[in-house]
Protein backbone atom coordinates (compact mmCIF):
# COMPACT_ATOMS: atom_id res chain seq x y z
CA UNK A 1 0.00 0.00 0.00
CA UNK A 2 1.22 3.39 -0.85
CA UNK A 3 2.09 5.82 2.06
CA UNK A 4 -0.79 7.72 3.50
CA UNK A 5 -0.07 11.13 4.30
CA UNK A 6 -2.77 13.97 6.19
CA UNK A 7 -2.09 17.75 6.71
CA UNK A 8 -2.05 18.89 9.99
CA UNK A 9 -2.40 22.64 10.51
CA UNK A 10 -1.85 24.65 13.77
CA UNK A 11 -3.01 27.63 15.02
CA UNK A 12 -0.19 29.50 14.42
CA UNK A 13 -0.75 28.18 10.75
CA UNK A 14 -4.34 29.36 10.68
CA UNK A 15 -3.10 32.46 11.88
CA UNK A 16 -0.36 33.07 9.45
CA UNK A 17 -3.21 32.76 6.32
CA UNK A 18 -4.96 35.64 7.53
CA UNK A 19 -8.35 35.09 5.99
CA UNK A 20 -9.84 38.15 5.05
CA UNK A 21 -13.49 38.93 5.93
CA UNK A 22 -14.40 38.14 2.90
CA UNK A 23 -12.92 34.62 2.32
CA UNK A 24 -14.70 33.83 5.14
CA UNK A 25 -18.27 34.73 5.07
CA UNK A 26 -17.97 33.28 1.18
CA UNK A 27 -16.90 30.04 2.15
CA UNK A 28 -19.67 29.79 5.02
CA UNK A 29 -21.97 30.82 2.63
CA UNK A 30 -20.88 28.12 -0.03
CA UNK A 31 -21.82 25.66 2.83
CA UNK A 32 -25.12 27.30 3.55
CA UNK A 33 -25.50 27.23 0.04
CA UNK A 34 -24.82 23.84 -0.24
CA UNK A 35 -26.99 22.86 2.40
CA UNK A 36 -29.98 24.59 0.39
CA UNK A 37 -29.77 22.50 -2.67
CA UNK A 38 -29.56 18.98 -0.67
CA UNK A 39 -25.68 18.43 -1.34
CA UNK A 40 -24.76 17.50 2.63
CA UNK A 41 -25.04 15.56 4.96
CA UNK A 42 -25.67 16.47 8.65
CA UNK A 43 -26.36 15.08 11.54
CA UNK A 44 -27.80 16.38 15.19
CA UNK A 45 -24.17 16.92 17.33
CA UNK A 46 -23.93 14.85 20.44
CA UNK A 47 -22.15 15.82 23.68
CA UNK A 48 -20.21 14.19 26.12
CA UNK A 49 -20.40 15.23 29.32
CA UNK A 50 -16.92 14.28 31.45
CA UNK A 51 -18.09 15.15 35.01
CA UNK A 52 -21.03 17.68 36.17
CA UNK A 53 -18.19 18.91 38.73
CA UNK A 54 -16.04 20.47 35.37
CA UNK A 55 -19.11 22.76 34.15
CA UNK A 56 -18.15 21.84 30.31
CA UNK A 57 -19.26 19.85 28.07
CA UNK A 58 -17.88 18.44 24.59
CA UNK A 59 -19.61 19.09 21.00
CA UNK A 60 -19.25 16.30 18.39
CA UNK A 61 -20.26 17.80 15.00
CA UNK A 62 -20.31 15.53 12.00
CA UNK A 63 -20.88 16.38 8.36
CA UNK A 64 -20.23 15.75 4.53
CA UNK A 65 -20.19 18.93 1.95
CA UNK A 66 -20.66 16.83 -1.97
CA UNK A 67 -19.04 19.98 -3.72
CA UNK A 68 -16.21 19.73 -1.48
CA UNK A 69 -15.26 16.49 -1.45
CA UNK A 70 -15.28 16.66 2.44
CA UNK A 71 -16.80 14.65 5.43
CA UNK A 72 -15.45 15.88 8.66
CA UNK A 73 -15.93 15.63 12.26
CA UNK A 74 -15.22 18.65 15.14
CA UNK A 75 -14.41 18.35 18.62
CA UNK A 76 -14.96 21.55 20.91
CA UNK A 77 -15.41 21.80 24.62
CA UNK A 78 -17.09 24.11 25.75
CA UNK A 79 -15.77 25.36 29.51
CA UNK A 80 -17.21 28.04 30.76
CA UNK A 81 -14.93 28.65 33.90
CA UNK A 82 -11.98 28.41 31.75
CA UNK A 83 -11.15 32.07 31.62
CA UNK A 84 -9.96 31.64 35.17
CA UNK A 85 -7.15 29.49 33.88
CA UNK A 86 -6.51 31.75 31.25
CA UNK A 87 -7.66 29.72 28.77
CA UNK A 88 -10.67 29.78 26.14
CA UNK A 89 -13.38 28.50 26.94
CA UNK A 90 -14.00 26.79 23.83
CA UNK A 91 -10.94 24.61 22.01
CA UNK A 92 -11.38 22.52 19.28
CA UNK A 93 -10.15 20.25 16.56
CA UNK A 94 -11.60 19.29 13.05
CA UNK A 95 -10.66 16.08 11.24
CA UNK A 96 -11.13 15.95 7.33
CA UNK A 97 -11.76 12.75 5.77
CA UNK A 98 -12.18 11.67 2.06
CA UNK A 99 -15.29 10.69 2.01
CA UNK A 100 -14.56 8.25 -0.87
CA UNK A 101 -12.05 6.19 1.03
CA UNK A 102 -12.49 6.95 4.49
CA UNK A 103 -8.76 8.31 4.54
CA UNK A 104 -7.99 11.29 6.79
CA UNK A 105 -7.30 14.12 4.82
CA UNK A 106 -6.41 16.67 7.41
CA UNK A 107 -6.43 18.14 10.93
CA UNK A 108 -6.86 21.05 12.27
CA UNK A 109 -6.65 23.16 15.02
CA UNK A 110 -10.52 24.74 15.06
CA UNK A 111 -10.76 26.99 17.82
CA UNK A 112 -10.18 30.06 15.43
CA UNK A 113 -12.46 28.28 12.79
CA UNK A 114 -14.88 28.08 15.59
CA UNK A 115 -14.77 31.48 16.12
CA UNK A 116 -14.90 32.61 12.63
CA UNK A 117 -17.30 30.39 11.71
CA UNK A 118 -19.91 31.41 14.25
CA UNK A 119 -19.73 35.28 13.89
CA UNK A 120 -19.88 34.30 9.77
CA UNK A 121 -23.41 32.62 10.35
CA UNK A 122 -24.31 35.25 12.64
CA UNK A 123 -23.76 37.88 9.39
CA UNK A 124 -24.67 35.83 7.11
CA UNK A 125 -28.36 35.43 8.59
CA UNK A 126 -28.40 39.14 8.72
CA UNK A 127 -27.64 40.18 5.46
CA UNK A 128 -30.75 37.84 4.65
CA UNK A 129 -32.99 38.63 7.47
CA UNK A 130 -31.98 42.14 9.14
CA UNK A 131 -33.10 45.31 7.57
CA UNK A 132 -30.51 46.31 4.85
CA UNK A 133 -30.24 49.94 6.70
CA UNK A 134 -29.52 47.99 10.11
CA UNK A 135 -27.02 50.37 11.38
CA UNK A 136 -27.38 50.01 15.46
CA UNK A 137 -26.36 46.64 17.20
CA UNK A 138 -27.00 45.46 20.62
CA UNK A 139 -24.26 42.38 21.50
CA UNK A 140 -24.90 40.65 24.58
CA UNK A 141 -21.50 38.26 25.36
CA UNK A 142 -18.30 39.00 25.17
CA UNK A 143 -16.86 35.71 24.11
CA UNK A 144 -14.05 34.49 21.26
CA UNK A 145 -17.06 34.58 18.83
CA UNK A 146 -18.38 37.69 20.22
CA UNK A 147 -15.57 39.31 18.44
CA UNK A 148 -16.01 37.90 15.23
CA UNK A 149 -19.90 38.33 15.41
CA UNK A 150 -19.53 42.32 15.41
CA UNK A 151 -16.62 42.58 12.86
CA UNK A 152 -18.27 40.36 10.41
CA UNK A 153 -21.70 42.30 10.65
CA UNK A 154 -19.73 45.17 10.89
CA UNK A 155 -18.49 44.03 7.29
CA UNK A 156 -22.13 43.86 5.65
CA UNK A 157 -23.93 47.26 7.51
CA UNK A 158 -21.23 49.70 8.57
CA UNK A 159 -22.98 50.17 12.03
CA UNK A 160 -22.98 52.89 13.18
CA UNK A 161 -23.63 52.15 16.56
CA UNK A 162 -22.11 49.26 18.72
CA UNK A 163 -23.58 48.77 21.91
CA UNK A 164 -21.77 45.35 24.21
CA UNK A 165 -22.61 44.18 27.45
CA UNK A 166 -20.88 41.24 28.99
CA UNK A 167 -21.89 39.51 32.82
CA UNK A 168 -18.24 40.60 34.01
CA UNK A 169 -17.23 44.58 33.99
CA UNK A 170 -13.09 43.14 32.59
CA UNK A 171 -14.52 41.40 30.04
CA UNK A 172 -17.15 43.99 28.30
CA UNK A 173 -14.15 46.19 28.65
CA UNK A 174 -11.55 44.68 26.84
CA UNK A 175 -14.41 43.75 24.26
CA UNK A 176 -14.85 46.88 23.52
CA UNK A 177 -11.37 48.07 23.25
CA UNK A 178 -10.22 45.49 20.97
CA UNK A 179 -13.48 46.73 18.62
CA UNK A 180 -12.77 50.19 18.76
CA UNK A 181 -8.47 49.35 17.84
CA UNK A 182 -9.97 46.96 15.07
CA UNK A 183 -12.50 48.38 13.78
CA UNK A 184 -11.51 51.60 14.25
CA UNK A 185 -15.23 53.36 15.68
CA UNK A 186 -16.27 53.98 19.13
CA UNK A 187 -18.20 51.09 20.72
CA UNK A 188 -20.62 51.75 23.64
CA UNK A 189 -20.14 49.84 27.04
CA UNK A 190 -23.54 49.33 28.85
CA UNK A 191 -23.66 48.11 32.39
CA UNK A 192 -26.65 46.47 32.04
CA UNK A 193 -29.01 43.93 29.38
CA UNK A 194 -31.84 46.91 28.34
CA UNK A 195 -29.67 49.74 27.80
CA UNK A 196 -27.87 47.45 25.68
CA UNK A 197 -30.79 45.58 23.39
CA UNK A 198 -33.72 48.02 23.99
CA UNK A 199 -34.07 49.74 20.11
CA UNK A 200 -31.25 48.48 18.36
CA UNK A 201 -31.70 47.20 14.64
CA UNK A 202 -29.96 43.81 15.57
CA UNK A 203 -29.67 42.28 18.97
CA UNK A 204 -27.14 39.28 19.53
CA UNK A 205 -27.04 36.72 22.06
CA UNK A 206 -24.35 35.62 22.96
CA UNK A 207 -24.13 35.05 26.99
CA UNK A 208 -22.55 32.46 28.55
CA UNK A 209 -25.09 31.40 31.74
CA UNK A 210 -24.87 28.41 33.86
CA UNK A 211 -28.80 28.22 34.06
CA UNK A 212 -31.60 29.31 31.78
CA UNK A 213 -32.63 33.11 33.16
CA UNK A 214 -34.78 34.93 31.29
CA UNK A 215 -32.44 38.19 31.27
CA UNK A 216 -33.60 39.43 27.39
CA UNK A 217 -36.97 41.31 27.79
CA UNK A 218 -39.40 40.68 24.63
CA UNK A 219 -40.47 44.07 25.12
CA UNK A 220 -36.99 45.37 24.73
CA UNK A 221 -37.25 44.12 20.87
CA UNK A 222 -38.29 46.65 17.83
CA UNK A 223 -40.64 46.21 15.48
CA UNK A 224 -38.07 45.25 12.28
CA UNK A 225 -35.68 44.37 14.53
CA UNK A 226 -33.66 40.92 13.87
CA UNK A 227 -32.56 38.81 17.13
CA UNK A 228 -29.99 36.04 16.93
CA UNK A 229 -29.80 34.07 20.13
CA UNK A 230 -27.04 31.78 20.15
CA UNK A 231 -26.40 31.13 23.95
CA UNK A 232 -25.46 27.72 25.17
CA UNK A 233 -28.52 28.28 27.93
CA UNK A 234 -31.57 30.63 27.63
CA UNK A 235 -31.57 33.97 28.51
CA UNK A 236 -34.76 34.65 26.60
CA UNK A 237 -38.67 35.02 27.71
CA UNK A 238 -40.97 32.23 26.34
CA UNK A 239 -42.54 35.42 24.49
CA UNK A 240 -39.82 36.08 22.26
CA UNK A 241 -41.19 33.80 19.44
CA UNK A 242 -44.51 35.61 20.17
CA UNK A 243 -43.50 38.85 18.49
CA UNK A 244 -41.71 37.18 15.55
CA UNK A 245 -42.87 37.16 12.02
CA UNK A 246 -40.54 34.61 10.86
CA UNK A 247 -37.97 31.94 12.18
CA UNK A 248 -34.88 30.38 11.18
CA UNK A 249 -32.19 28.29 12.40
CA UNK A 250 -29.12 26.30 10.62
CA UNK A 251 -30.49 23.16 10.57
CA UNK A 252 -33.61 21.49 11.98
CA UNK A 253 -32.39 18.68 13.26
CA UNK A 254 -30.11 19.70 15.63
CA UNK A 255 -32.64 23.21 16.75
CA UNK A 256 -35.33 20.48 17.70
CA UNK A 257 -32.56 17.67 19.54
CA UNK A 258 -30.26 17.59 22.32
CA UNK A 259 -30.41 19.70 25.63
CA UNK A 260 -28.49 22.90 24.80
CA UNK A 261 -29.75 25.94 22.80
CA UNK A 262 -31.27 29.34 23.33
CA UNK A 263 -34.64 27.96 22.29
CA UNK A 264 -34.57 24.73 24.05
CA UNK A 265 -37.72 25.27 26.06
CA UNK A 266 -39.50 26.89 23.30
CA UNK A 267 -38.92 23.59 21.16
CA UNK A 268 -39.44 21.42 24.18
CA UNK A 269 -43.07 22.89 24.87
CA UNK A 270 -43.98 22.99 21.55
CA UNK A 271 -44.14 26.90 20.82
CA UNK A 272 -41.65 26.37 17.99
CA UNK A 273 -42.05 23.48 15.36
CA UNK A 274 -41.47 22.43 11.84
CA UNK A 275 -45.02 24.15 11.04
CA UNK A 276 -44.27 27.33 12.16
CA UNK A 277 -40.68 27.46 11.46
CA UNK A 278 -39.86 29.95 8.54
CA UNK A 279 -36.51 27.81 6.75
CA UNK A 280 -33.60 26.70 7.29
CA UNK A 281 -31.01 29.45 6.36
CA UNK A 282 -29.39 27.52 3.91
CA UNK A 283 -32.72 26.93 2.18
CA UNK A 284 -32.58 30.95 1.81
CA UNK A 285 -29.03 30.95 0.60
CA UNK A 286 -29.82 28.55 -2.17
CA UNK A 287 -32.72 30.94 -3.19
CA UNK A 288 -35.37 28.28 -2.15
CA UNK A 289 -37.45 30.30 0.31
CA UNK A 290 -37.00 33.96 1.02
CA UNK A 291 -35.37 36.09 3.45
CA UNK A 292 -36.64 39.42 5.02
CA UNK A 293 -39.52 40.68 2.56
CA UNK A 294 -40.24 43.56 3.99
CA UNK A 295 -39.29 46.74 6.70
CA UNK A 296 -41.47 45.41 9.27
CA UNK A 297 -40.85 42.22 9.80
CA UNK A 298 -39.53 40.96 12.98
CA UNK A 299 -37.13 38.06 12.62
CA UNK A 300 -35.41 35.54 14.82
CA UNK A 301 -32.20 33.63 13.14
CA UNK A 302 -31.35 30.55 15.28
CA UNK A 303 -28.21 29.06 15.10
CA UNK A 304 -26.32 25.79 16.59
CA UNK A 305 -23.52 26.00 14.95
CA UNK A 306 -23.13 23.61 11.81
CA UNK A 307 -20.57 21.41 10.99
CA UNK A 308 -20.88 22.15 7.55
CA UNK A 309 -19.19 25.25 8.16
CA UNK A 310 -16.49 24.09 10.01
CA UNK A 311 -15.82 21.62 6.87
CA UNK A 312 -15.91 24.82 4.39
CA UNK A 313 -14.06 27.03 6.67
CA UNK A 314 -11.64 24.15 6.95
CA UNK A 315 -11.51 23.68 2.98
CA UNK A 316 -10.70 27.21 2.64
CA UNK A 317 -8.00 27.29 4.89
CA UNK A 318 -6.45 23.83 3.67
CA UNK A 319 -6.22 25.56 0.23
CA UNK A 320 -4.28 28.68 1.56
CA UNK A 321 -1.94 26.46 3.34
CA UNK A 322 -1.21 24.73 0.03
CA UNK A 323 -0.99 27.72 -1.65
CA UNK A 324 1.49 29.68 0.74
CA UNK A 325 3.64 25.97 1.89
CA UNK A 326 2.06 26.51 4.96
CA UNK A 327 1.55 23.33 7.49
CA UNK A 328 3.08 20.00 7.93
CA UNK A 329 2.80 16.74 6.58
CA UNK A 330 1.85 13.57 8.60
CA UNK A 331 2.20 10.11 7.97
CA UNK A 332 -0.69 8.04 8.66
CA UNK A 333 0.33 4.44 7.78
Amino acid sequence: MEPVWFTFLNGSDIAQLELTDDDILDAIEDGLRAQGLGETVIEPRVHLVPDPAFNGHFNVLRGYIAPLALAGVKIVGDYVGNYRQGLPSEMALLNLFDPRTGMPVAVLDATAITEMRTGALTALGARHLARPDAKVLGHIGARATSYWNVRLLDRIFDLSEIRVHSRRPESREAFAERLQRELGKPVVVTEDWKTCVEGADIVVEASRLERPEPLLKTEWIAPGALVVPYGTTSAVELSLTDVMDKIVVDDWGQAHAGPFGALRTHVDTGRLNRTNLHAELGEIVAGRKPGRESADETNLFWHRGLSLSDIALGAALLKKAEERGLGQKLRFS
